[in-house]
């Protein structure tokens, strides 16, 4: 019997507080939002709809790129909803609360405890990710991490004997689906991640059967493969960001040697507490750079922590997890800087839209800190001491930052809101307002001269078809 209540309590835990925690990031989107296109969904509208059964939308050269699952979502919503935002913005805390089971059915084997798990969720579930919970159009990045997340998982119970040969199948499998249909841009980080942790299950199975060798080179050579066709998709991309500069990495690097660095700590210090949060303080004069610096500077010593634990109380000898997050976050970091340096903009790193891959990094760290609490037992040290002060004073900052992003970011809600319904307004009424409105209310490439007709083109659509804030007239 007390077994039976035993795993009972587990399940409770361990899948009931992703549960709750998805139901608390619904409630803050029923808050925060409207049922109303703008920004980026009007792009969306100009090059899918109307007819989003239109094979010749579909099969383009880059096509991967834009992430196929979308044209299913697409087609879903239009059908049955109308076009509707929310709906979007649901699937895209759905994808979030499978990223929490994922994560509970790791800790529920590795015994991790429950306060552990709690404070797991409370970053997981974090509102510093508001503008992708906020914008629907990025649903199936949620869907993209709730993939990884479960692909580290199962991989890990092959590394270390508790998957069996349908497990196996999934390592096999999975890379395929999630780089080719879901991932988008972020198969990148995820294959780099898969491909490491290959080299690092051939070392563990070494001396084995040679069939286990054959097996992670085949896992490998699946998702290289996957990659490439990835790659091979993108380079027919046009790319089209409004606002970049037209400077080369190497002019870039000679006259502002400092701006890399500079870029990389701050993206580091938003994971601490929001990157609004922090741009606003900064505007208001409460902070200066050098304290963002040093928030990055926390967040950077929270890496190496981690990173020096695994090794020092050889983790990767039970689980591969930990560490597998910890690079997706580090390289996220990385790929960001790499990418987004054209703005020449150090404070481009800090937006909340980054945020969801940046906190697999977090996530990492956290589970390996949990994992070390427990080995370090109850015999008593310095470095025991030394351990366990070191992690929960990064634990308390943690809380305190994130506890306070969450806060504000509640306070925030009905704000946004507001700013919803003013663009709902303009919206009823686009046919007697000039494009000028148009490009100011819906935030859609300002600096664009076509700006106002793509918005008038995009609610022309909507409203001929009765979707979107038309359908409820």
């Amino acid at each position: 019997m007390d077994k039976v209540d035993n795993r009972n309590r587990q399940r409770l835990i361990y899948g009931g507080l992703p549960v709750l925690g998805m139901l608390l990031c619904l409630w803050y989107v029923k808050e925060a939002t409207c049922d109303i296109v703008y920004t980026d969904y009007i792009r969306l509208v100009n090059t899918y709809l109307p007819d989003v059964w239109d094979p010749r939308k579909f099969f383009v050269p880059d096509v991967l790129t834009r992430i196929p699952v979308n044209y299913l979502g697409r087609i879903i919503n239009v059908t049955f909803f109308g076009y509707s935002t929310t709906f979007d913005m649901i699937l895209g805390i759905l994808g979030l609360g499978l990223s929490g089971l994922a994560l509970g059915a790791f800790c529920r084997e590795q015994r991790v405890g429950g306060g552990w798990f709690l404070f797991l969720m409370f970053i997981l579930f974090g509102l510093n990710k508001w503008e992708m919970m906020t914008n629907g159009t990025g649903w199936a990045h949620f869907l993209a991490f709730a993939g990884f997340y479960t692909y580290y998982l199962v991989f890990d119970r092959v590394v270390f004997g508790s998957g069996g040969s349908h497990s196996k199948g999934l390592l096999l499998v999975m890379p395929v689906i999630l780089t080719l249909g879901i991932a988008g841009p972020y198969c990148a980080v995820y294959s780099v991640v898969v491909l490491l942790a290959c080299g690092g299950a051939w070392l563990v199975c070494r001396g084995k059967e040679i069939r286990e060798g054959r097996f992670w080179f085949a896992v490998s050579a699946i998702t290289l493969i996957s990659l490439l066709l990835y790659m091979w998709s993108n380079s027919y991309a046009i790319e089209d960001h409004a606002g970049a500069v037209d400077l080369g990495l190497a002019e870039l690097i000679v006259t502002t040697p400092g701006f890399f660095l500079r870029f990389l700590l701050k993206s580091l210090a938003s994971m601490l507490v929001g990157g609004e949060t922090i741009t606003t303080w900064m505007e208001q004069g409460r902070i200066g750079d050098g304290t963002v610096y040093l928030m990055g500077l926390i967040v950077a010593a929270g890496y190496l922590l981690a990173f020096w634990l695994n090794v020092r109380f050889c983790l990767y000898r039970r689980t591969f997890m930990p560490l597998m997050l910890l690079f997706s976050g580090a390289g996220s970091h990385g790929i960001v800087l790499i990418s987004r340096y054209i703005f020449v903009n150090e404070n481009y790193g800090m937006s909340s839209r980054y945020a969801l891959q940046y906190q697999a990094g977090l996530l990492g760290i956290l589970l390996t800190f949990s994992l070390v609490w427990k080995a370090l037992g109850e015999k008593k040290s310095l470095e025991k001491f030394l351990s366990r002060c070191l992690m929960a004073g990064f634990c308390l900052a943690l809380l305190a930052g994130h506890g306070y992003t969450d806060y504000m970011e509640i306070k925030k809600a009905p704000d946004r809101e507001a700013y919803g319904k003013r663009i709902e307004e303009v919206a009823v009424r686009f046919e007697s307002v000039d494009d000028e409105v148009l490009r100011e209310t819906f935030d859609y490439r300002r600096s664009r001269p076509d700006s106002g007709a793509k918005v008038r083109n995009a609610l022309t659509i909507l409203k001929e078809n009765d979707w979107n804030v038309f359908g409820r007239q």
